[in-house]
């Protein structure tokens, strides 16, 4: 093998023209510092100084070779850099910062090429240890690769040249389909009327106190989207086994009590309704992850898998403060605000809508809750596009006779809609099959 083939792939003039050519022209920062991050250098030198400029633009302070030696002095890694000689020698090998940005994406190229070496290097080693199924190994294989696909992902400015056409185009669509709905359909009917569906690219909050059915409206939800129209729907089941979901959906499907699934005491009937259901779910595009605990990125990954391969047209997600962040040193604020951007990151990124279960705040307990009661971070109810809670009077759904009501009245209130009116919306919830309907049913 040639010495060459030894080598990682890696150009150093290109990196040290990227930073030179900084250097020159600040305001150039702008154009790289969405795509090429410091990782991206080969050499632990310019990977220095790209980190000690990313400092200085993070700050707000106009970069150049006083400021940035004095960062780096500072910083205690001048040494790191190479020493003021190196870094006063990086303006010679430019005479321009006009081609910054072809510099940085040949930079960014060959830190893509290093990254899948050490990916197949990995993947061969996996290979050859028969300790792992294979599947399991086509799994990490395909995580790591869709996470290395975001390096790739820069920002675009667009003319409006671009965005009417296809602003027309969407609305003459609308025009033309005046009975449907411009979303994904969640199967409420007054919701739907003020939502027109669930959109692309939003994130959807639903909250509640515990006990009141946030997963009950997210799997009565799902019946509809995925059971009943055949949308392909994945689900993040962090606190219930995939098994228990599986109950849920048969009982509300069926209309068999729960109770009997639990405890076995079922008819014959109550068979050929479940045999009917399990055909129906069996058929349906939903897909199921049973992690608890699930980290975020992973999380993240497993969500773009399902939008390729399953071609999933939306996600639901039980629940966020079950998410746990990759900084758990953080105080739990920040972990919660970073989760909340990364969700609605990714439903921007996916195209899709995502529906996020939340708890409240324990001053909501018998009042209607509002957008300050969402429990962990403000920035969940900033990132939203929208926000709905589940309502309902616990003494008021009491029956006389036996504990409660089978159909007890609950309430939808649409706290926050971007792109819409708020309100409220009466349903219903049939405790037996812990499933939620549409008011204008007949109460049973």
């Amino acid at each position: 093998m040639e010495l060459k083939d030894k080598i990682p792939p890696h150009n150093l003039d290109a990196e040290m023209a990227v930073l030179g050519a900084l250097l020159f022209n600040w305001t150039a920062v702008n154009d790289v510092v969405t795509f090429l991050r410091p990782d991206n250098f080969y050499s632990l030198q310019n990977q220095t100084i790209y980190e000690s400029m990313l400092h200085l633009f993070s700050a707000g302070v106009k970069g150049d070779l006083l400021t940035l030696i004095d960062d780096l002095t500072k910083s205690g890694k001048i040494d790191a850099a190479g020493g003021m000689a190196y870094v006063s020698s990086l303006t010679d090998k430019v005479p321009t910062s006009a081609n910054v940005d072809y510099y940085a994406k040949i930079v960014l190229d060959q830190s893509v090429r290093r990254s899948l070496i050490k990916i197949s290097s990995e993947i061969k080693a996996e290979s050859f240890d028969e300790t792992k199924e294979s599947r399991m190994v086509l799994e990490e294989v395909e995580q790591k690769i869709f996470k290395l696909t975001d390096v790739n992902q820069s920002s675009r400015v667009l003319p409006m040249s671009d965005i009417i056409p296809e602003t027309i185009k969407l609305i003459d669509t609308r025009y033309k389909n005046k009975n449907s709905f411009s979303g994904i359909p969640s199967g409420f009917t007054d919701l739907d009327s003020m939502t027109s569906g669930f959109q692309n690219s939003e994130m959807i909050i639903i909250g509640a106190r515990p006990s009141m059915g946030k997963t009950a409206l997210a799997l009565s939800m799902i019946q509809n989207i995925a059971i009943e129209r055949k949308i392909p729907c994945g689900f993040f089941s962090l606190e219930m086994s995939r098994l228990q979901i599986g109950q849920r959906l048969l009982s509300q499907v069926a209309r068999v009590q729960g109770t009997k699934l639990r405890n076995g005491m079922l008819k014959i009937e109550d068979f050929k309704k479940l045999q009917d259901a399990g055909g129906e779910c069996y058929d349906a595009p939903l897909y199921i992850v049973d992690v608890p605990n699930m980290k975020l990125l992973d999380l993240r990954a497993m969500a773009r898998r399902m939008r390729v391969n399953q071609k999933v047209e939306i996600i639901f997600i039980d629940y966020i403060g079950l998410i746990t962040s990759e900084n758990t040193d953080a105080p739990v604020y920040e972990q919660q605000s970073a989760i909340s951007k990364s969700l609605k990151s990714l439903a921007r990124e996916l195209d899709i809508p995502i529906v996020v279960l939340c708890q409240v705040a324990r001053t909501a307990e018998g009042n209607e809750p509002g957008l300050a009661e969402l429990r962990g971070s403000g920035s969940i109810e900033q990132d939203a596009d929208m926000v709905m809670f589940i309502h309902g009077d616990r003494n008021k759904n009491k029956s006389s006779n036996e504990g409660y009501d089978p159909v007890q009245d609950r309430k939808l209130i649409v706290a926050k809609q971007r792109n819409g009116p708020i309100g409220d919306v009466d349903v219903l919830f049939l405790s037996s099959y812990t499933k939620f309907e549409n008011k204008s049913k007949e109460r049973e």
